[in-house]
């Protein structure tokens, strides 16, 4: 187990695997025992995460230096429930195919709650659930998804570099040199680490 966070992230940003249970996707689907997932292990997989000040983000200091010191340029805001969400039910779906993007997909909760699912090395889903204050990045070429929890409502800032492009590849799409640079960066180095560990 990594060490225990102390900038209050755990707070704001849970994460567990999954159970095989194809019962509604809004439910926790925990596993029986829970196996949870530290943002250590998380940050082994490339997704980072912070606890920021969702009251204050147009203000907010700490949300500056993250944009400037990661290239954020664009920013806009997406609110996801029935009410407020055209084509909701569609989205919904879409979002919840499993699929990539060729950039960093970042998103700051300023308001309710969510689910990001992400695979671990063996291909296990880990559950991220998000609330209020709550910023994460998944990088490119991971596979993941979203979906609302039984709340029905998350707001989130949508941070990108440059001209966002929100275009999703769902699976398989390992060819994307995002795909495979995200192998090399995350997936591969630490089983070559391992092989040399195990002939040491």
């Amino acid at each position: 187990m990594g060490a225990p966070c102390i900038d209050g992230r755990e707070e704001v940003i849970e994460a567990w695997y999954m159970d095989e249970s194809e019962e509604d996707q809004r439910l926790p689907h925990h596993r029986d025992p829970k196996e949870f997932v530290t943002l250590d292990q998380l940050a082994e997989l490339g997704v980072l995460s912070w606890r920021l000040d969702a009251d204050n983000y147009e203000t907010d200091e700490e949300l500056k230096k993250i944009r400037e010191a990661r290239g954020y340029s664009y920013m806009d805001f997406c609110e996801v429930c029935p009410e407020k969400l055209p084509n909701y039910e569609e989205k919904i779906k879409s979002f919840f195919e499993e699929h990539l993007h060729t950039d960093e997909e970042i998103r700051y909760c300023v308001a309710g709650t969510g689910y990001f699912d992400v695979r671990d090395r063996d291909e296990r889903w880990i559950r991220v659930w998000v609330k209020k204050g709550a910023m994460i990045v998944l990088p490119a070429g991971i596979y993941h998804r979203f979906t609302l929890d039984s709340n029905n409502y998350i707001k989130a800032m949508r941070l990108f570099v440059g001209e966002p492009v929100w275009t999703p590849y769902n699976r398989p799409h390992d060819h994307l040199p995002a795909r495979e640079g995200y192998l090399e960066a995350f997936i591969k180095k630490d089983f070559s680490i391992q092989a040399v560990d195990a002939t040491a």
